[in-house]
Protein backbone atom coordinates (compact mmCIF):
# COMPACT_ATOMS: atom_id res chain seq x y z
CA UNK A 1 0.00 0.00 0.00
CA UNK A 2 1.21 3.85 -0.85
CA UNK A 3 1.43 6.22 1.78
CA UNK A 4 0.32 8.36 -1.64
CA UNK A 5 -2.66 6.11 -0.94
CA UNK A 6 -2.67 6.42 2.37
CA UNK A 7 -2.91 10.49 2.43
CA UNK A 8 -5.64 10.82 -0.23
CA UNK A 9 -7.92 8.40 2.27
CA UNK A 10 -6.85 10.58 5.28
CA UNK A 11 -8.20 13.34 3.25
CA UNK A 12 -11.24 11.49 2.32
CA UNK A 13 -11.72 11.25 6.24
CA UNK A 14 -11.20 14.66 7.17
CA UNK A 15 -13.22 15.99 4.38
CA UNK A 16 -16.84 13.52 6.05
CA UNK A 17 -16.01 14.90 9.29
CA UNK A 18 -15.00 18.21 9.13
CA UNK A 19 -19.18 18.35 6.74
CA UNK A 20 -20.30 16.41 9.66
CA UNK A 21 -18.82 19.10 12.26
CA UNK A 22 -19.48 22.15 10.56
CA UNK A 23 -22.91 22.51 10.78
CA UNK A 24 -22.93 21.87 14.49
CA UNK A 25 -20.03 24.54 15.49
CA UNK A 26 -21.63 27.21 17.39
CA UNK A 27 -25.18 25.66 17.52
CA UNK A 28 -26.88 24.17 20.28
CA UNK A 29 -25.93 20.76 21.06
CA UNK A 30 -26.54 17.50 23.13
CA UNK A 31 -23.62 17.04 25.66
CA UNK A 32 -23.10 13.90 28.00
CA UNK A 33 -20.10 13.80 30.38
CA UNK A 34 -18.06 10.72 30.11
CA UNK A 35 -16.59 8.06 32.83
CA UNK A 36 -13.59 10.00 32.49
CA UNK A 37 -15.13 13.23 33.30
CA UNK A 38 -14.62 14.53 29.33
CA UNK A 39 -17.35 16.24 27.15
CA UNK A 40 -18.42 14.53 24.50
CA UNK A 41 -21.30 15.71 21.76
CA UNK A 42 -23.41 14.06 18.97
CA UNK A 43 -20.80 16.06 16.65
CA UNK A 44 -18.09 13.88 18.39
CA UNK A 45 -19.79 10.66 17.77
CA UNK A 46 -21.34 11.22 14.36
CA UNK A 47 -17.97 12.29 12.85
CA UNK A 48 -16.14 9.62 14.12
CA UNK A 49 -19.22 6.89 13.25
CA UNK A 50 -18.42 8.19 9.42
CA UNK A 51 -14.86 7.78 9.46
CA UNK A 52 -15.32 4.33 10.45
CA UNK A 53 -17.83 3.33 7.70
CA UNK A 54 -14.93 4.84 5.05
CA UNK A 55 -12.58 2.76 7.12
CA UNK A 56 -15.08 -0.49 7.63
CA UNK A 57 -15.35 -0.07 3.27
CA UNK A 58 -12.18 0.82 1.91
CA UNK A 59 -9.59 -1.16 4.66
CA UNK A 60 -11.45 -3.77 5.78
CA UNK A 61 -8.49 -5.62 7.34
CA UNK A 62 -6.88 -2.25 9.36
CA UNK A 63 -7.31 -1.56 12.46
CA UNK A 64 -8.56 0.98 13.92
CA UNK A 65 -8.32 3.12 17.22
CA UNK A 66 -11.40 5.60 17.71
CA UNK A 67 -11.48 7.86 20.92
CA UNK A 68 -15.41 7.48 20.85
CA UNK A 69 -15.93 3.69 19.43
CA UNK A 70 -12.73 2.57 20.89
CA UNK A 71 -10.63 -0.54 18.82
CA UNK A 72 -11.59 -2.88 15.99
CA UNK A 73 -8.98 -5.27 15.05
CA UNK A 74 -6.51 -4.64 17.42
CA UNK A 75 -4.37 -7.12 16.06
CA UNK A 76 -3.81 -5.86 12.61
CA UNK A 77 -0.32 -4.51 12.27
CA UNK A 78 -1.68 -1.07 10.31
CA UNK A 79 -4.12 0.80 12.75
CA UNK A 80 -5.97 4.41 12.37
CA UNK A 81 -6.28 6.43 15.17
CA UNK A 82 -9.17 9.19 15.02
CA UNK A 83 -9.84 11.67 17.63
CA UNK A 84 -12.84 13.16 15.28
CA UNK A 85 -12.84 16.74 18.25
CA UNK A 86 -9.74 17.55 19.67
CA UNK A 87 -10.46 19.65 21.89
CA UNK A 88 -13.82 18.98 22.46
CA UNK A 89 -14.32 22.01 25.36
CA UNK A 90 -13.01 24.57 23.06
CA UNK A 91 -15.50 22.91 20.32
CA UNK A 92 -18.42 23.42 22.95
CA UNK A 93 -17.85 27.32 23.87
CA UNK A 94 -17.81 28.11 19.89
CA UNK A 95 -13.41 28.73 20.07
CA UNK A 96 -11.85 27.68 16.43
CA UNK A 97 -8.95 25.95 17.82
CA UNK A 98 -10.15 21.87 18.01
CA UNK A 99 -9.41 19.41 15.39
CA UNK A 100 -9.75 16.30 13.72
CA UNK A 101 -6.71 14.02 14.20
CA UNK A 102 -6.21 10.69 11.87
CA UNK A 103 -3.05 8.76 12.30
CA UNK A 104 -1.93 6.22 10.51
CA UNK A 105 0.35 3.75 12.48
CA UNK A 106 2.52 0.76 11.20
CA UNK A 107 3.97 -1.41 13.64
CA UNK A 108 3.00 1.05 16.45
CA UNK A 109 5.03 3.35 14.94
CA UNK A 110 2.96 6.96 13.79
CA UNK A 111 3.91 7.37 10.10
CA UNK A 112 1.04 9.51 8.52
CA UNK A 113 -0.54 12.21 10.47
CA UNK A 114 -3.57 14.36 9.57
CA UNK A 115 -4.64 17.97 11.70
CA UNK A 116 -7.78 19.34 10.59
CA UNK A 117 -9.25 22.34 11.63
CA UNK A 118 -12.66 22.62 10.36
CA UNK A 119 -13.94 26.25 10.62
CA UNK A 120 -10.30 27.83 9.89
CA UNK A 121 -10.03 25.25 6.87
CA UNK A 122 -6.33 24.50 7.99
CA UNK A 123 -4.97 21.18 6.97
CA UNK A 124 -1.28 19.89 8.18
CA UNK A 125 -0.56 16.76 6.61
CA UNK A 126 2.87 15.11 7.89
CA UNK A 127 4.48 11.96 6.90
CA UNK A 128 7.92 10.09 7.49
CA UNK A 129 10.68 9.47 5.05
CA UNK A 130 8.92 11.43 2.48
CA UNK A 131 9.03 15.18 1.04
CA UNK A 132 7.55 16.99 1.24
CA UNK A 133 7.39 16.20 5.31
CA UNK A 134 4.15 18.70 6.60
CA UNK A 135 2.37 20.25 4.25
CA UNK A 136 -0.06 23.24 5.70
CA UNK A 137 -3.13 23.45 2.99
CA UNK A 138 -0.95 22.36 0.38
CA UNK A 139 2.27 24.32 1.04
CA UNK A 140 5.45 22.69 3.09
CA UNK A 141 5.95 23.96 6.40
CA UNK A 142 9.37 23.88 8.85
CA UNK A 143 9.56 24.89 12.36
CA UNK A 144 11.73 27.89 13.24
CA UNK A 145 14.87 27.99 14.98
CA UNK A 146 14.96 28.68 18.73
CA UNK A 147 18.16 29.29 20.44
CA UNK A 148 17.20 28.09 24.31
CA UNK A 149 14.09 27.58 26.16
CA UNK A 150 14.45 31.26 27.79
CA UNK A 151 13.21 32.49 24.18
CA UNK A 152 10.78 29.70 23.64
CA UNK A 153 7.01 30.41 23.52
CA UNK A 154 5.19 27.70 25.33
CA UNK A 155 1.93 26.14 24.51
CA UNK A 156 -0.11 23.61 26.50
CA UNK A 157 -3.76 22.57 26.73
CA UNK A 158 -4.41 22.81 30.55
CA UNK A 159 -2.36 22.64 33.33
CA UNK A 160 -5.73 21.02 35.06
CA UNK A 161 -4.93 18.09 32.72
CA UNK A 162 -1.25 17.00 34.11
CA UNK A 163 -0.65 14.56 36.95
CA UNK A 164 0.70 16.31 40.07
CA UNK A 165 3.78 15.48 39.34
CA UNK A 166 3.95 16.09 35.72
CA UNK A 167 2.26 20.14 36.73
CA UNK A 168 5.49 20.40 39.14
CA UNK A 169 8.03 19.62 36.16
CA UNK A 170 6.05 21.28 33.82
CA UNK A 171 5.74 24.62 36.26
CA UNK A 172 9.89 24.17 35.78
CA UNK A 173 9.69 25.21 31.93
CA UNK A 174 6.94 27.78 32.23
CA UNK A 175 9.21 29.49 35.11
CA UNK A 176 12.23 29.29 32.19
CA UNK A 177 10.00 29.57 29.15
CA UNK A 178 9.90 33.44 27.86
CA UNK A 179 6.14 33.24 28.06
CA UNK A 180 3.04 30.10 27.96
CA UNK A 181 -0.30 29.91 25.81
CA UNK A 182 -2.89 27.97 27.28
CA UNK A 183 -5.97 26.29 25.47
CA UNK A 184 -5.17 25.17 21.96
CA UNK A 185 -5.48 21.17 22.06
CA UNK A 186 -4.08 19.95 18.78
CA UNK A 187 -3.73 22.87 16.71
CA UNK A 188 -1.03 24.32 18.76
CA UNK A 189 1.18 21.18 17.44
CA UNK A 190 0.41 22.81 14.01
CA UNK A 191 1.31 25.89 14.96
CA UNK A 192 4.44 24.93 15.81
CA UNK A 193 5.15 22.99 12.57
CA UNK A 194 4.30 25.73 10.97
CA UNK A 195 7.00 28.00 12.97
CA UNK A 196 4.80 30.00 15.27
CA UNK A 197 5.55 28.23 18.38
CA UNK A 198 8.52 26.65 19.80
CA UNK A 199 7.14 24.19 22.18
CA UNK A 200 4.59 22.50 23.55
CA UNK A 201 4.19 20.12 26.56
CA UNK A 202 1.52 18.20 27.63
CA UNK A 203 0.59 15.23 29.47
CA UNK A 204 -2.14 12.27 30.29
CA UNK A 205 -2.61 12.38 26.61
CA UNK A 206 -3.93 8.77 25.03
CA UNK A 207 -2.86 7.41 21.66
CA UNK A 208 -5.64 9.16 19.62
CA UNK A 209 -4.37 12.65 21.28
CA UNK A 210 -0.82 11.91 20.01
CA UNK A 211 -0.32 9.52 17.14
CA UNK A 212 -1.59 12.03 14.82
CA UNK A 213 0.73 14.81 16.01
CA UNK A 214 4.10 13.21 15.92
CA UNK A 215 4.58 13.37 11.87
CA UNK A 216 3.04 16.72 11.81
CA UNK A 217 5.81 17.82 13.99
CA UNK A 218 9.01 15.72 12.52
CA UNK A 219 8.04 16.02 9.49
CA UNK A 220 8.31 19.38 9.44
CA UNK A 221 11.99 19.08 11.23
CA UNK A 222 10.68 19.31 14.79
CA UNK A 223 10.98 16.45 17.62
CA UNK A 224 7.97 15.58 19.59
CA UNK A 225 9.16 12.72 22.34
CA UNK A 226 7.81 11.57 25.40
CA UNK A 227 9.54 13.14 28.69
CA UNK A 228 12.44 11.04 28.63
CA UNK A 229 13.17 11.39 25.39
CA UNK A 230 11.72 8.10 24.41
CA UNK A 231 10.19 7.73 21.13
CA UNK A 232 6.20 7.94 20.78
CA UNK A 233 5.02 5.13 19.99
CA UNK A 234 1.60 2.48 20.73
CA UNK A 235 2.26 2.01 24.30
CA UNK A 236 4.01 4.77 25.19
CA UNK A 237 3.10 7.06 28.16
CA UNK A 238 1.17 10.03 27.47
CA UNK A 239 3.33 13.25 28.50
CA UNK A 240 4.58 14.65 25.62
CA UNK A 241 7.25 17.43 24.55
CA UNK A 242 6.78 18.95 20.98
CA UNK A 243 9.69 20.73 19.77
CA UNK A 244 10.80 22.89 17.18
CA UNK A 245 14.32 23.54 18.02
CA UNK A 246 16.65 20.06 19.82
CA UNK A 247 18.30 23.31 21.45
CA UNK A 248 14.65 23.63 23.64
CA UNK A 249 14.45 19.97 23.43
CA UNK A 250 17.69 19.13 25.19
CA UNK A 251 16.47 22.02 27.74
CA UNK A 252 13.34 20.75 28.90
CA UNK A 253 14.47 17.16 28.69
CA UNK A 254 17.06 18.18 31.31
CA UNK A 255 14.13 20.08 33.66
CA UNK A 256 11.61 17.68 33.57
Amino acid sequence: MSLASDIALAHRLADVAGAIIRPFFRQPISLETKADQSPVTEADRAAEAAMRRILESDRPREGIIGEEYGASRPGASRQWALDPIDGTRAFIAGRPLFGTLIALLEAGVPVLGLIDQPILKERWVGQLGERPGTTLNGVAVRVRACPGLETAHLATTSPAAFSAEGLTGFQRVARAARDTLLGGDCHNYGLLAAGHLDLVVEDNLKLHDWAALVPVVAGAGGLMTGWRGEPLVAGAAGAVIAAGDRRVHEAVLALL
